[in-house]
């Protein structure tokens, strides 16, 4: 992915392909990671595209406390939840459309590729959202629990215990539907 804190330093002084990079780079995991919260990928996708022109706009300050893919996803994490908050005060309901089952199960293949990775995919989400997004993390992501914890907003011993439990909760799954699992 080259090195993207360069890229979003390159487009703070104004190159504008220092943005194009990152978004090349994030946008397809965003997607995903952020329809593990909301459960509907068009609205995954809107949500990626706040958290691009959140960049844009605002321009926040990149520490360097984290790694750069860290610091994203918390801020696409908090878009999510900012959203939710405002959509739960209205109280509507994010998944009424059957066309948009179809372009995520499209999405997720294209993304995922490999059978394994679909039969995972297919076992977590029937999980809780809390363990769905944390095994998106270890697993498709490939954050560290360190990572995960500043991304989710818990400590790192939160990350450890939701893991080994989000782990258990998906074995049991995989069990449940005859699925072989020597990984986890």
């Amino acid at each position: 992915m080259g090195n993207t804190t360069d890229s979003y330093r390159r487009f703070l002084e104004g190159d504008e392909s220092g943005l194009s990079q990152i978004i090349c780079a994030y946008k397809d995991g965003l997607i995903l990671y952020l329809n593990c919260y909301v459960r509907d990928i068009a609205l995954a996708e809107e949500l990626t595209e706040e958290t691009f022109v959140k960049l844009v706009l605002k321009r926040p300050h990149f520490s360097g406390r984290s790694a750069f893919k860290t610091w994203l996803y918390a801020i696409a994490r908090n878009v999510a939840l900012d959203y939710l908050r405002r959509e739960r005060k209205k109280d509507i309901s994010v998944e009424d459309c059957r066309e948009l089952a179809d372009e995520k199960a499209h999405l997720e293949k294209e993304y995922l590729q490999q059978e394994q990775n679909l039969q995972l995919h297919a076992a977590m989400e029937k999980l809780k959202p809390e363990y769905r997004q944390v095994l998106w993390l270890v697993y498709f992501e490939q954050f560290t629990h360190k990572e995960i914890a500043k991304i989710m907003g818990k400590t790192t011993h939160n990350i450890d215990t939701l893991v080994y439990r989000a782990r258990q909760a998906l074995k049991l799954k995989l069990h449940e539907e005859g699925f072989i699992y020597e990984e986890f």
